[in-house]
């Protein structure tokens, strides 16, 4: 683009913007990188950079949650078909929004962007970097386009109340988010409060056996954050914490055999889309839950896996991979614990969580289908 066509479509794109912007409130805000942002509120046309954080933002705009939204990543037709086709057949006008590629992949057309004339351009922490990178945030500032981060993904132990409340804020909707936060934060101490009044425990092994199948890599994990965190506050020991630096790695297969978890949790999802015919077990809402059965079993086969004390006593399970992107996590960690101490949750029933959740704050109806056992 011609830097004169670069100016006159910046200088459109403002005074396009300026009847809407001149009867707003301007906040400050400061986002999950720490940077202090300048937002015109209550934002009226967003993109968001991940289509996955529709799991925020329908929770947040419940009765109409593609009123604000005039774009969003193809991520989440790609990684969670099953949910897109619910918000598609229930708000059809989602199936029309403009898709973005990744910043992370270099894919975020910034053009088109600037042609949408957002008010706010919502990003994942993990895509600061290649956004930096090829000057995104700059280049929308330059026409009165503000960028924050959020992060469900990276640290959501320490991130997604304030992502949750940051993007509270800036929709209007703070009330909404502080009683998600409040819901949250009652579920996790359901567990946490239950750990520490049962004083010692024993604390299994947990190896987390990340989007087995997908490819044929083994064995992809997490370190001390997102579902290595929820291991831990459920009452184990992760393996990946020991070993991998950040929040994702790779676990060598003879270091598995080595020591020998006592329980395995797999993480699966429906990526017909992205690894057709694959060994992951298929997980998400209206899962088939034989078929996954089937292929828990199959990757517990695997040499790295075949002779651990998970497969010999039964102690193999799958959850949704998807909890590892959303606020909704602590449903995962109810299951989690459920898995980890049996006896000590017998009454905890995270599949009523999650179904409390989807009547309260989702727009979409619940369907099961986001964990199994292996059966023994």
């Amino acid at each position: 683009m011609s830097p004169l066509r670069w100016v006159a479509l910046a200088l459109l794109s403002w005074l396009a913007l300026m009847p809407a912007r001149a009867v707003a409130e301007t906040a400050t805000v400061t986002d999950v990188a720490g940077r202090q942002v300048s937002v015109a509120v209550p934002v009226r046309r967003v993109i968001l950079g991940e289509g996955r954080q529709i799991h925020v933002t329908a929770a947040l705009d419940r009765d109409d949650p593609f009123g604000r939204i005039v774009g969003w990543g193809e991520d989440f037709e790609k990684s969670d078909p099953d949910t897109h086709a619910a918000y598609v057949a229930r708000f059809p006008q989602a199936a029309t929004l403009p898709r973005f590629g990744s910043p992370s992949r270099g894919a975020f057309d910034i053009e088109k962007a600037i042609s949408l004339q957002p008010d706010l351009v919502v990003l994942g922490a993990e895509m600061q970097r290649p956004a930096e990178e090829v000057r995104l945030v700059e280049r929308l500032a330059a026409v009165g386009i503000p960028v924050v981060y959020v992060d469900f993904r990276h640290a959501p132990s320490r991130n997604t109340e304030p992502s949750l409340r940051l993007l509270g804020e800036l929709f209007g909707k703070s009330e909404v988010a502080e009683a998600l936060i409040a819901f949250r934060a009652a579920e996790i101490a359901r567990v946490t409060e239950r750990l520490a009044a049962a004083g010692p425990l024993t604390r299994p092994l947990v190896m987390l056996d990340r989007i087995p199948g997908y490819s044929d890599e083994c064995c992809l994990s997490f370190g001390n954050e997102n579902f290595g965190a929820m291991v831990a506050a459920a009452g184990g020991v992760n393996l990946g914490s020991e070993l991998l630096p950040g929040t994702f790695g790779t676990i060598n297969p003879e270091t598995i055999i080595v020591r020998d978890p006592d329980v395995v949790i797999v993480t699966g999802g429906n990526w017909e889309a992205l690894a057709p015919n694959g060994a992951w077990v298929g997980l998400g809402p209206g899962a088939d839950l034989g078929k996954a059965r089937e292929k828990l079993a199959a990757l517990m086969a695997r040499p790295a896996f075949r002779a651990t004390k998970a497969v010999r006593t039964g102690r193999v399970h799958a959850i949704w991979h998807q909890f590892y992107t959303s606020p909704y996590q602590f449903v995962a960690l109810q299951r989690i614990a459920r898995w980890l101490h049996p006896r000590l949750f017998a009454d905890l029933d995270p599949d009523d969580t999650l179904r409390r959740l989807h009547t309260r704050f989702l727009p979409i109806a619940y369907r099961p289908g986001y964990w199994i056992d292996i059966e023994r």
